[in-house]
């Protein structure tokens, strides 16, 4: 099976997994997958010594499934984070060219509506604020306010094409933004699922060894299969 039928046939089941019996990864996703797969291969041939001392081997059978399951989350996992990443990266090159719009707007409706004070009111509501998200709400206002005020804009020659600029700004910043923000309030949840993924591996994982090395004691030869490279141990 793929890796995306093995993460959608265990989906439920990893996330079931409490918060608490959640665990963090303490070595690479890539490395306790390929662990895993070399040790359902080599404890088959141990399966009547590790059954004899309680062993399910069910957990043995699995093993591929929740590798399959582990990888696919670890993947879906670093797309997300690569996604976010570029969305901040996006960010931080077109925010000074919008925040410099918004402000270009400001001073020429300012200028434009300067005899009108109920314009000049919403003018200066609309300026409070230089937060991210104050600026792209601000640029789409202009946007709307211009539009509903060429004559007095037309009048002192401003570009018109700006406030359509404005509008298409706003929409594509507020995105960037959404992208950006969302992930810093909250826990991301594919990261949660990669980590639910690696704790319903690991538990097999760590079962099938903790058997494999009550049994083969005295038998380093076997013994070694049921050691961890990465840990050791």
């Amino acid at each position: 099976m793929s890796t995306t039928t093995d993460y959608n046939e265990l989906l439920p089941v990893i996330m079931a997994i409490k918060t608490a019996d959640v665990l963090t990864p303490n070595m690479p996703i890539d490395v306790l997958v390929q662990e895993a797969e070399n040790l359902y291969h080599w404890c088959k041939d141990d399966q009547q010594a590790l059954t004899k001392v309680g062993l399910d081997w069910n957990l043995v059978l699995g093993l591929p499934v929740r590798s399959g399951a582990c990888r696919e989350a670890q993947s879906l996992w670093i797309k997300e984070r690569n996604t976010r990443q570029q969305a901040e990266q996006d960010w931080k090159n077109q925010a000074p060219a919008a925040f410099d719009l918004r402000d270009q707007l400001i001073h020429s409706f300012r200028f434009a509506f300067r005899k009108h004070d109920g314009l000049l009111t919403r003018v200066d509501e609309i300026a409070q604020g230089d937060t991210n998200s104050d600026m792209v709400q601000d640029l789409n206002d202009l946007a709307v306010l211009g539009k509903s005020n060429t004559d007095l804009l037309a009048a002192i020659n401003f570009d018109l094409s700006l406030l359509d600029q404005a509008a298409d700004l706003a929409d594509r910043m507020g995105d960037l933004l959404g992208a950006t923000n969302g992930e810093r309030k909250t826990v991301s949840e594919a990261m949660v699922i990669r980590d639910q993924a690696y704790t319903f591996l690991k538990q097999a994982v760590d079962e099938i060894r903790e058997c494999g090395k009550f049994v083969f004691w005295r038998n380093p030869d076997r013994m070694k299969g049921y050691v961890s490279d990465y840990h050791k141990h």
